[in-house]
């Protein structure tokens, strides 16, 4: 089973949506943050990012940015830019991306079910980042942004949410990106049951982004159990704030390599090695149209790089996906790269910035730059169904879920 519940959501005060609505902290860096924040006091990266209030240079992880974090949040409730619902209710979120829409439940879900497995991950974390956001969640005592989860379609679900996203909603609002993000709320007990009871029928909820925020919830619940006593597994640490959406309206972008040098050898070279495990061919086309082929740019030219027949093997749940076939077959035996995790020499672009980016870096130094057919939403599935972890940078999900228009603090 899949338990959701409803809550007591902070939520901007009507009118204030756009300006509190922010990008995800970890999309962005410090300066980046400054700058969208900058004149904008509402703005919920004073929460995230909360280091843009503080004086440049001081580091992100200083106690003085986390204490402002917890101020400001406390500040953004008292002074009326948060409000407080009234009722536990659950909430529909609904982003809209050109002609890609996809809808989805703000929620509570269960911390005990992702220590039993049933919340399932496909990605490892750094310690050092399940370190900041524990801190951010304990010191602002909250789910300041939500997790990002999917489940496998179920369509008496998507009527119910068909029928809410039928009456007016409490926020609709366009974004600077051109992104659409609509929130309604469902507070009729009724329906609230309806949908619980569905979800009961689920028997796995999958990570799709924001695996550190996760095991922050799960660090800031397993800590506060050991000082709890009499706990019952009811206290509110016990679950934490998600978005929850269909699998089959998910969009998993492509997410590109680009290579420093090219390991001592000339171009020549290169592609005499490349063309050893891959038919090589020049394209016009920078993005690959099918899977387990791969687009290179490499000295003003697209090539078209198909894996040859035996090179992988097909069925494993790992090795079988794309940005295994490149790392196995070409970054890590030609060009050097045995741990993409650690490795300067290579980057990682999302598909949002387009293949304009990937020739760019290209064209001002960098060697070489790979294209990937995405991998798709049940590949994710099956590796975590195997109870595997992808290879690093797998997935980019688009659009990115807004923070602030939706928040839990630990007290309900």
């Amino acid at each position: 089973m899949s338990q959701i519940k409803p809550f007591r959501a902070y939520r901007p005060k009507m009118g204030l949506a756009a300006k509190v609505a922010s990008v995800p902290y970890d999309v962005i860096n410090t300066q980046e943050a400054r700058q969208l924040s900058a004149g904008n006091p509402f703005s919920f990266l004073r929460v995230g990012r909360p280091e843009v209030d503080l004086p440049e240079g001081v580091d992100e992880h200083s106690d003085a940015v986390y204490a402002k974090g917890a101020e400001n949040l406390h500040r953004f409730i008292t002074e009326g830019t948060l409000i407080h619902e009234d009722k536990p209710c659950l909430y529909v979120y609904q982003q809209k991306a050109d002609d890609h829409v996809q809808t989805g439940l703000v929620a509570l879900c269960s911390v005990k079910e992702y220590e039993d497995g049933f919340i399932k991950k496909h990605e490892l974390t750094r310690k050092d980042k399940e370190d900041d956001r524990t801190r951010h969640v304990t010191e602002q005592n909250a789910n300041a942004e939500p997790v990002f989860l999917t489940y496998r379609s179920v369509p008496y679900i998507d009527g119910i949410v068909d029928k809410v996203r039928d009456t007016a909603p409490l926020y609709d609002i366009v974004t600077a990106d051109g992104i659409g993000h609509t929130v309604w709320c469902i507070s009729d007990e009724t329906v609230i049951y309806a949908l619980s009871h569905l979800f009961d029928g689920i028997d796995n909820l999958y990570i799709a982004d924001g695996h550190h925020r996760t095991a922050a919830a799960i660090r800031y619940s397993q800590a506060k159990r050991l000082i709890t006593a009499g706990a019952t597994g009811a206290e509110p640490f016990e679950s934490f704030m998600a978005v929850v959406f269909p699998h089959d309206q998910l969009r998993i972008m492509d997410y590109n390599r680009i290579v420093k040098d090219l390991n001592g050898l000339t171009p020549e070279a290169f592609l005499a090695k490349v063309a050893q495990v891959f038919n090589v061919s020049e394209t016009r086309r920078s993005k690959p149209e099918d899977p387990r082929t791969f687009g290179m740019y490499l000295g003003g030219k697209w090539y078209r790089l198909e894996a040859k027949v035996g090179s992988f093997p097909a069925t494993d749940p790992i090795r079988g996906l794309d940005v295994s076939i490149l790392q196995d077959n070409l970054l890590g035996p030609i060009l050097g790269i045995t741990d993409p995790r650690t490795d300067s020499r290579i980057d990682f672009v999302g598909g949002i910035r387009g293949m304009g980016e990937l020739e760019r870096r290209v064209n001002e130094g960098a060697a070489v730059a790979f294209s990937l057919y995405p991998t798709s939403i049940e590949q994710l599935m099956s590796v975590a169904d195997a109870g595997q972890i992808m290879p690093p940078k797998s997935t980019w999900f688009e659009p990115k879920l807004r923070s602030g228009l939706l928040l839990r603090l630990y007290e309900d």
